[in-house]
């Protein structure tokens, strides 16, 4: 099927002398881009350098999280993370003169800090593990280069990108490295980064992780420490586990997720917002098919928003994957999403949203919904 973009302005009076649009005023000379229309290759050493916490978590901090009064395990897990970062601030585990784990005494002779090398942060969607991982990468004591954070799967694209060797001679530098959203549901790449990070635990790298699991499995959206330590085999002695509890903070005291607008509503915000893109979803979805998801972060490069026509329900599990990471990437840039069509709400069959991606598609469903709510500034 060939890419196009959403609709032209069909129904949309333009006027070609002022370049307005009936209704909304001055619109952009040039059309909005198109989703469909890029293809973006990413080299390798630009993915070593974007292993940072996305633009959305740039500025988060421990003391910007905010713990629900209710949920006595946010405020622990602020603690412990704040005494894990304070110490990491000795010099790299393996390197000349370096300082314990907690930062005192020196070693003549290269040793790995005795107790737990790593956290892992165990709890439902929404309830802020990506903003406690964040701040734990700006709270450690080390230059930008010495840490890295990523999801699974930007770490497994930069093991496909680098090969395993190079990968771990890249990381084993660093004082941390954070991973988010690890992985259950592929057993090859979950073995793949098990090695790598045992391979950087003996290097001296102090790990970080939350975890993506199979809710199906585990139940009600909750997940299960002994599944995640079990899947990395011999790394469980370096993780201590803290559990999060809590809603959905994207929800909570929030109204419901805005109505979907009219095509044309869609159309003429996409015209009047310079940096925004407008596709066709069916469109949008075959294309996605033709780009590796590592870059579907490229693929957003330079927008300020995305405006879809036609949204309806994703028509397989596949699909539903790849329009995951595209979500995700969308919510980590704050890019607001403006679409017609169904709600995001209705995406997914409920044979997926009772499978064993669940908690992938609800993370998707809650994340495209705060970025509509932001879009309604567009209309």
């Amino acid at each position: 099927m060939s890419c196009s973009v959403a609709r032209p302005l069909d129904s949309v009076t333009v006027s070609s002398s002022s370049a307005t649009v009936s209704g909304i005023g001055p619109i952009p000379e040039a059309a909005p881009a198109s989703l469909c229309a890029r293809e973006p290759h990413v080299p390798a050493d630009r993915l070593v350098a974007e292993m940072v916490p996305p633009p959305r978590f740039d500025s988060v901090r421990f003391d910007t999280y905010l713990p629900d009064p209710n949920q006595p395990s946010q405020t622990e897990a602020v603690r412990v993370l704040s005494g894990f970062a304070a110490g990491l601030g000795g010099a790299h585990a393996t390197g000349a003169g370096r300082r314990g784990f907690l930062g005192f005494g020196r070693s003549k002779a290269p040793k790995i800090p005795a107790g737990p090398r790593g956290v892992y942060l165990d709890g439902g969607y929404g309830v802020g593990k990506t903003h406690l991982l964040a701040s734990l990468w700006h709270a450690t004591p080390a230059e930008p280069s010495l840490k890295a954070f990523g999801t699974f799967v930007e770490l497994t694209n930069l093991v496909g990108a680098l090969g395993f060797q190079k990968t771990v001679q890249t990381l084993s530098g660093h004082r941390l490295l954070c991973i988010d959203e690890f992985e259950l549901d592929d057993p090859g790449d979950t073995v793949l980064v098990s090695t790598l990070l045992g391979k950087l635990v003996d290097a001296g790298v102090a790990l970080a992780a939350t975890s993506n699991t199979l809710p199906g499995k585990l139940g009600e959206g909750r997940f299960a420490s002994v599944d995640f330590l079990r899947e990395i085999q011999g790394l469980s002695a370096h993780f201590r586990s803290l559990r999060i509890d809590g809603e959905d903070y994207r929800h909570r005291g929030l109204p419901e997720a805005p109505a979907p607008y009219s095509d044309e509503e869609v159309t003429k915000a996409a015209y009047a917002t310079e940096g925004a893109s407008l596709d066709d979803f069916p469109h949008l979805l075959t294309h996605l098919a033709r780009v590796h998801p590592s870059r579907y972060g490229a693929l957003t490069d330079g927008l300020k928003a995305v405006c879809l026509t036609d949204v309806q329900p994703v028509p397989d599990q596949s699909t539903a994957l790849r329009l995951v990471v595209l979500a995700d990437r969308l919510y980590d840039r704050e890019v607001p999403v403006l679409a017609s069509g169904l709600p995001f709400d209705r995406l997914f069959s409920e044979e997926m949203l009772n499978g064993g991606y669940r908690k992938k598609y609800f993370r998707a469903i809650s994340r495209l919904t705060a970025l509509a709510r932001d879009a309604q500034r567009l209309v």
